[in-house]
């Protein structure tokens, strides 16, 4: 086995999958806005390469004012009218429409668990069927691909990385949810 994941063998330490890899992908992260974030991305990706979403994080950022959820629940025809014309993101009303759908049922779990991560928390650990029929119920446009990517890149789901790579002995150290299964 290689010393980094398929998905990075070969690739130059600056190259956008392998600086992904290495940085992001399946770490634990304790922000509700880039836990939301992660999930704007995901949403974004379907049908779509990865390679493409990450090329356009930066614009996702700044068109969804940083992933703050609390702005984007309040997101209004005026917004959705300049998202929908910003040619640095994914320009799909149905996508938009879920991001702040899903940005309003995250302030709704907010009130009852706090935060986003401490419910993420608090559902912790699941098997991924049971996550996805769980977000299922709370979020609009999110399937079984899109939670799993979304739960590996938070280290809530097994898989982000084999266990022989660099990376996921660093992740190890953390004690990621699912390793309570």
């Amino acid at each position: 086995m290689s010393a980094y994941c398929i998905y990075c063998s070969g690739r130059t330490k600056d190259d956008i999958h392998r600086v992904y890899h290495d940085n992001v992908y399946g770490f634990p992260q304790e922000s509700d806005n880039e836990i939301f974030g992660r999930l704007i991305l995901e949403i974004n990706q379907a049908g779509l390469s990865w390679e493409t979403i990450l090329k356009k994080e930066k614009n996702f950022r700044a068109a969804f004012d940083n992933f703050d959820i609390e702005k984007i629940a309040t997101y209004d025809e005026n917004k959705i009218h300049t998202l929908l014309n910003n040619t640095g993101i994914i320009r799909n009303k149905l996508k938009i429409n879920a991001v702040i759908y899903n940005a309003q049922s995250v302030i709704e779990i907010k009130k009852e668990y706090g935060t986003f991560k401490n419910w993420l928390d608090f559902e912790s650990p699941k098997l991924k069927e049971d996550w996805v029929r769980l977000l299922k119920k709370r979020f609009k446009f999110v399937g079984g691909e899109i939670v799993a990517e979304f739960l590996m890149s938070l280290g809530y789901l097994e898989g982000a990385h084999h266990k022989e790579c660099k990376v996921f002995k660093e992740i190890i150290r953390s004690k990621p949810k699912w390793l309570e299964i």
